[in-house]
């Protein structure tokens, strides 16, 4: 089995070969070796004053991945490119960039807690083995249980030192708490949407309404649409709607009591409860190999064997997730399009809906 420093050599040595191959020598070559090899670093404190500033001494940098570079993500995933292989067994690990995320899942209290340590002593054995330490400031667990369910209070930690235990977490942008109530995260878009409707209010006065759709896109429907899949059918979000139609009547000049639906239309923008259909049925699309149809499912054909199957449930948050509702907003939209089959599903006419 070749290792991950060996790896990276070889696709030095490949990406070398290939430059030579192309013909890119001289200073492009250069740049790529300097960027690899011989890097030095220093520290500078600015004080204010240029005669109190102080300098350290150059020093050669022989660990880590350089920064700032393209090189830099890619070079640090082939260096951790075996810890899911090693924490697999118990756990499940969702990696993206530099944020590494273990899942536990278990029924038993007792086993659950076990697979823990277990997973934990196995981790630091690997940080320790590749030179790594965890920063645990910004590491931290998250209990997710349901409101009827006491969530358990664990110790894991490691040489006096422990994780923080925490009710909320960010991960991906998208805050999640213990629960999946989804209103921490909701108070921080109210926020970021706030700030955007200042924005589009002070533009109005010096900008076509073009423009005011551009930066309505860039600056509110880019928030307001990452992530919805999740939290869209959280109560919480009618504070978003809210706020969308507020801005509406921002762009259109309008006041507090005039109604937004033809203004949605005018500006072709989709409501909060449209965009979150659209963005459901897109991620169902997208992501086919995650669901089975009927016929599959029974080994039967019958008059709805091409609609997608659709769990058991009984839990609500389970029923609002993204899985669950995008199966049964997909289901609704081929029975409305059976019964009328002059129905053209695009996704240019969702929006005019």
């Amino acid at each position: 089995m070749i290792q991950r420093k060996h790896l990276i050599v070889l696709i030095m040595i490949f990406f070398l070969y290939k430059l030579k191959f192309y013909g890119i020598s001289g200073k492009a070559l250069q740049i790529y070796q300097s960027c690899l090899g011989n890097r030095y670093c220093r520290t500078a404190i600015n004080y204010g004053d240029e005669n109190s500033n102080k300098v350290s001494n150059w020093a050669k940098i022989k660990h880590g991945v350089p920064q700032g570079s393209i090189w830099g993500p890619l070079l640090f995933l082939l260096y951790i490119n075996d810890l899911p292989k090693i924490i697999n067994k118990t756990s499940a690990s969702i990696i993206f960039a530099d944020d590494t995320s273990i899942l536990f899942t278990h029924s038993n209290l007792i086993d659950f807690n076990k697979n823990i340590s277990i997973v934990f002593a196995t981790l630091n054995k690997w940080l320790g083995a590749n030179q790594l330490s965890l920063n645990f400031n910004t590491t931290n667990y998250v209990h997710f249980t349901t409101k009827r369910n006491k969530s358990v209070n664990l110790q894991i930690g490691f040489n006096n030192n422990f994780i923080i235990n925490s009710f909320h977490t960010k991960f991906l942008g998208v805050t999640m708490n213990t629960t999946l109530s989804w209103n921490n995260h909701i108070d921080l878009l109210v926020k970021k949407l706030s700030k955007a409707c200042y924005i589009i209010r002070n533009a109005k006065t010096c900008m076509s309404a073009p423009s005011l759709e551009m930066i309505y896109y860039a600056f509110f429907h880019s928030i307001m649409s990452y992530g919805i899949i999740f939290w869209g059918n959280s109560l919480h979000s009618n504070i978003i709607f809210r706020l969308q139609r507020k801005v509406i009547r921002i762009m259109e000049g309008c006041g507090n009591r005039v109604s937004c639906k033809s203004l949605f239309k005018k500006f072709q923008i989709l409501p909060l409860k449209s965009q979150l259909v659209l963005s459901l049925l897109m991620f169902v699309v997208q992501n086919k190999t995650l669901f089975l149809t009927n016929t599959k499912n029974y080994n039967l054909d019958t008059r709805q064997g091409n609609n997608l199957y659709l769990p058991q449930a009984t839990l609500t948050i389970y029923q609002k997730g993204a899985y669950y509702s995008g199966i049964k907003i997909l289901n609704n939209l081929l029975m409305d399009y059976t019964r009328n089959s002059n129905l053209l599903v695009t996704r240019k006419n969702l929006k005019l809906l």
